[in-house]
């Protein structure tokens, strides 16, 4: 059987959240104000107003931290899901 199953594919949805939320929480702090909230990290800053534009940057940075952390999460959730569903119909067969 080629390619990944459904459960496959829910495993790694699984993976992309828990990899965006553990790159969520490792954002970096901004100066005075500590982490920036998601709206702000999801949008890259790009509701930032003002003298908030100082802030830019980490919100960009911030957002860089989620994506890769969903990557990673998703990359690793797929592996695990193709190697539990392979070994469960190893288990059945």
């Amino acid at each position: 059987m080629s390619g990944m199953s459904k459960n496959a594919w829910i495993i790694a949805f699984i993976g992309l959240i828990v990899g965006a939320s553990i790159g969520y929480f490792y954002r970096p702090p901004a100066l005075f104000i500590g982490k920036l909230p998601f709206d702000v990290v999801i949008t890259r800053g790009g509701n930032l107003k003002g003298f908030d534009q100082i802030y830019l940057e980490i919100a960009k940075t911030s957002f860089n931290y989620l994506l890769i952390g969903g990557i990673v999460g998703a990359i690793a959730g797929a592996i695990a899901g193709m190697k539990i569903t392979k070994n469960i119909s190893n288990k059945i067969n």
